[in-house]
């Protein structure tokens, strides 16, 4: 493995600030899997996207409206969506709220900055 990361605790995980004013947090990762914390305003967008990895996310807090591949819900506190590789995704947080998303390869570029 060329990097790894196998625990975390959330008082030392930094979080990375994102253009749009939401941010996240790497928490693990090996090179096959990472998951990755997401914070939102309310209001606030993850725009319409792609990329070849395999996402799942789990919804810890508050609500989203989701669309993955042209088809949109609303997902809730404990609710979760997948996202298939090159599937063109997106969310807006209906409230303050928070997703965990796992990734199939790890995304090296959210490790580089």
């Amino acid at each position: 493995m060329s990097d790894i990361k196998l625990f975390a605790q959330p008082d030392e995980v930094a979080w990375t600030l994102l253009d749009n004013g939401n941010r996240r947090r790497v928490i693990v990762y090996t090179d096959e899997l990472m998951q990755v914390e997401f914070d939102f305003e309310e209001g606030a967008v993850g725009a319409m996207h792609s990329h070849p990895h395999v996402q799942a996310s789990y919804v810890a807090e508050g609500r989203f409206e989701v669309t993955v591949d042209g088809k949109s819900a609303i997902i809730g506190k404990g609710g979760s969506f997948i996202v298939p590789s090159g599937a063109q995704h997106g969310v807006k947080a209906l409230e303050k709220g928070r997703l965990v998303d796992t990734f199939t390869p790890h995304r090296s570029d959210f490790l580089d900055g």
